[in-house]
């Protein structure tokens, strides 16, 4: 093992940590800790939407100010203060029973994290080298991580404690995270001189309906995410449907090495096609009411691939040589999030089904945006120089 895959490794490790800490707690312990609170802290079905809406708000606030100052994505000091925000607002939570406080809680957990995860995925995709592309799939798993932890964590504390708790309980989860995350920025590993990579002619052509792609993801993953419990709880009432959110982290675990794996001999058009085709279904899938056979189904179609596109789409971003690529991404991302929930309020009269419905229908426009990409798109290994191994690609220009 060489120096440089040593220091891969810590990166990976750290990046997985702080994105597990962001966004696997950061946003996604809400989805389990909402029916506590609604049950024992009167949280209504509208004020829960409100909340989870002021997160997403957050997070596009975040992903703008990276996009406007970008060195917020990369200084230690900026990602140090919005992982204090995050566990802050994380703690604050059981201690005011005011719902504008707590929206306003939501909103700064969503800019915080949005910080934290264009640090801990531009750091992965400048400093992970090709030949270490498994490296970045852990990474990107530390998602997966997180919200199996925080839904675990939850799921054990319920029957001993209350939603105040529960919320303390993932508060220390973030912290032993962001303490294993710690460093992430500064560090960094030792370049490997290869030729530059080729200039990509007109890379707006394959960037536009990427973003856009992205976008449609943003709008029916979320709904996916925020209802899919829900309506397998409706499905299958029990503990499989407690246990779908831990089954969709585990899930997103492993699938973003696949991803990684797979982007090493596939296109990326070709596996954001598959994937977000794949995810289509298992959104529709959660909407048939088909009991405890569907409901895995859907956790595990949803589980692994919604972080792999992720991963597949920044990594086409960063491939293009488009400035800023993670932070325009997650923008896009963040203003599909918004608008998601609020635009199947109208369908959620009778259940979930038309909303998951709906959702399947926009994953699926999405993945039929991704086919034109496929238009001559410039394949990562024809700008790869020639050799026996693959190297490490240079970083895109800030």
């Amino acid at each position: 093992m060489t120096s440089t895959t040593t220091t891969e490794r810590q990166v990976a490790l750290r990046a997985a940590a702080t994105l597990a800490a962001a966004v696997g707690v950061g946003r996604f312990v809400f989805t389990p800790i909402l029916p506590l609170m609604q049950t024992q802290a009167g949280v209504t079905p509208q004020l829960g939407a409100t909340m989870a809406t002021a997160n997403y708000l957050g997070y596009l606030v975040g992903a703008v100010a990276v996009i406007l100052v970008p060195a917020l994505g990369r200084n230690a000091s900026a990602l140090r203060l919005s992982t204090v925000s995050v566990l802050t607002s994380l703690g604050a939570m059981p201690l005011i029973t005011a719902p504008e406080a707590w929206i306003a809680l939501r909103a700064i957990a969503g800019a915080g994290g949005a910080i934290m995860f264009v640090a801990a995925a531009g750091t992965v995709l400048n400093e992970v080298s090709t030949r270490s592309r498994h490296l970045a799939g852990w990474a990107y798993g530390g998602v997966g991580a997180g919200i199996a932890l925080s839904g675990a964590a939850v799921l054990l504390v319920a029957p001993i404690g209350d939603w105040r708790m529960a919320w303390w309980t993932a508060t220390a989860l973030a912290a032993a995270l962001t303490t294993l995350g710690r460093n992430l920025v500064s560090s960094q590993p030792a370049r490997v001189n290869v030729p530059a990579q080729k200039k990509i002619h007109r890379p707006h052509r394959w960037f536009v309906p990427l973003a856009i792609a992205y976008f449609l993801e943003g709008v029916g993953y979320i709904v996916a995410g925020t209802f899919l419990v829900a309506a397998v709880t409706a499905a299958a009432p029990g503990p499989l449907g407690k246990a779908t959110w831990i089954v969709v982290g585990l899930t997103a675990i492993p699938s973003c090495v696949l991803w990684a794996r797979l982007s090493a001999r596939m296109s990326h058009p070709t596996l954001l096609t598959t994937a977000l085709g794949l995810q289509a279904t298992g959104i529709v899938i959660a909407g048939l009411d088909l009991g405890a056979v569907g409901a895995i189904a859907a956790a595990l179609l949803f589980g692994g691939t919604f972080m792999g596109v992720t991963a597949l789409a920044l990594d086409a971003g960063r491939h293009l040589q488009i400035s800023a690529a993670v932070a325009i991404l997650s923008a896009m991302y963040a203003i599909g999030q918004t608008i998601g929930p609020v635009a199947v309020t109208p369908l959620l009269a009778d259940g979930f089904h038309t909303a998951l419905f709906a959702a399947g229908g926009v994953v699926a426009l999405s993945s039929a945006t991704t086919i034109l990409l496929r238009i001559h798109y410039p394949h990562p290994r024809a700008s790869l120089p020639s050799a026996a191994a693959p190297k490490a690609e240079p970083a895109p220009q800030r």
